[in-house]
């Protein structure tokens, strides 16, 4: 078979050579192309992003192909689309739009496709699949502390014409969520929520709890520490204690501990860490970014406390953070296994970014790619 890229826009194939009626050769071109390989996601591998055994082969500028081996067992209909590895960079229209799936009968010869654009970290979104966002009170009592505190629920946006029960996270740090007023950035889960939707992905409620502003540090540090006596055991005891209850009650929710998640980043990442720890009865997901482990240098983990069924965590990192913000996070996936909390290493996903700053900006990045694997991946990577 005779492959020649003429001026990165024309390829001439032999269609008569006998190798072309051993299998399917893809041939791709793309108007938009940069350093990142293409994957071959589709029914025949459960729609797996980073699958190398279907990663193509670059041979030119813009161009790629990808040739199934003679003896592959083809589905019925080849569904399939082209991705840059994560479905947050998944192949979209000129438009920006959602391209629908590819299909071909074919078992052999030339199957020619072309992408026009490619998503970027999920985005751009559509207006009509926006979370719906409501506040469920501002002054919501938190006994445990004799205090109150503003909390948000961003459902999906379909609630109010579905009976559909969905799974919940509780997330740390409201204000710099979804809030574009927020000083430091934020993290834009709302947007990323949309086109979670728009691909029938990420239907979930999140519950968006408000820091304390200048008692945040103490709320969120659990026991002694470096930083001094924090209240941590007791905020934790209101999340788990009170506030999902509520939200238990007065929501469409799955309740179980499989559909029942608690994340933040920073020191917010530091007590949702504690609140998996103490609870795995009713957290079964934990959403881990850049946490502040040098805060409790030496955090035991009670395997007594380790669930029948593994919790799933997902820890992420970045190598522009501190100097041993890598190593921190190392550590604990290692404790985590060591200590038997999680039996299962595929239940723990260690994502970094050797870039990654401590900001809004990279943990947004994260968070599709976490709820995603946390919730919907359900073939373990």
């Amino acid at each position: 078979m005779q492959v020649m890229n003429l001026d990165n826009t024309t390829l001439i194939q032999e269609l008569n050579d006998p190798i072309l009626n051993t299998g399917l050769y893809i041939i791709l071109t793309t108007d938009e192309d940069d350093a990142r390989p293409v994957y071959i996601s589709g029914n025949f591998n459960n729609w797996r992003t980073q699958d190398k055994e279907f990663m193509m082969e670059k041979i030119g500028n813009n161009l790629y192909h990808y040739k199934f081996l003679h003896d592959f067992d083809y589905p019925a209909e080849l569904l399939y689309k082209f991705t840059k590895g994560d479905w947050s960079e998944v192949e979209i229209d000129s438009h920006g739009n959602r391209t629908e799936n590819r299909s071909t009968l074919a078992h052999t010869g030339i199957q020619k496709e072309h992408v026009a654009r490619w998503r970027k970290n999920w985005l751009p979104f559509k207006q009509s699949f926006l979370p719906q966002v409501q506040l469920i009170s501002d002054e919501f009592e938190i006994p445990q502390l004799n205090k109150t505190r503003k909390i948000w629920a961003l459902l999906p946006h379909d609630y109010d014409n579905s009976s559909e029960s969905y799974p919940v996270m509780y997330l740390q740090d409201a204000q710099n969520l979804f809030n574009e007023k927020a000083e430091f950035g934020n993290w834009e889960i709302d947007k990323k929520l949309a086109v979670m939707s728009e691909y029938k992905i990420g239907k979930i409620i999140i519950i968006a709890i408000e820091h304390a502003e200048e008692d945040r540090i103490k709320e969120y540090n659990v026991g002694k520490t470096v930083l001094g006596k924090g209240q941590g055991k007791k905020y934790i005891r209101f999340v788990t204690d009170t506030l999902k209850p509520f939200v238990d009650s007065n929501f469409r929710t799955k309740k179980e501990r499989e559909f029942t998640g608690i994340g933040g980043s920073s020191m917010g990442g530091l007590v949702s860490i504690f609140s998996g720890l103490r609870n795995p009865e009713v957290y079964g997901k934990l959403m881990i970014f850049s946490p502040s482990l040098w805060v409790v240098p030496e955090l035991k983990i009670d395997p007594k406390k380790a669930n029948t069924a593994d919790t799933k965590i997902y820890l992420y990192a970045g190598g522009d953070e501190s100097k041993t913000m890598i190593e921190d996070i190392k550590s604990f996936k290692d404790n985590l296994i060591s200590s038997e909390f999680v039996k299962d290493k595929s239940k723990i996903n260690l994502s970094i970014n050797r870039q990654g700053k401590h900001s809004e900006t990279y943990w947004s990045d994260e968070f599709p790619k976490a709820i995603e694997w946390l919730f919907f991946n359900t073939k373990e990577s």
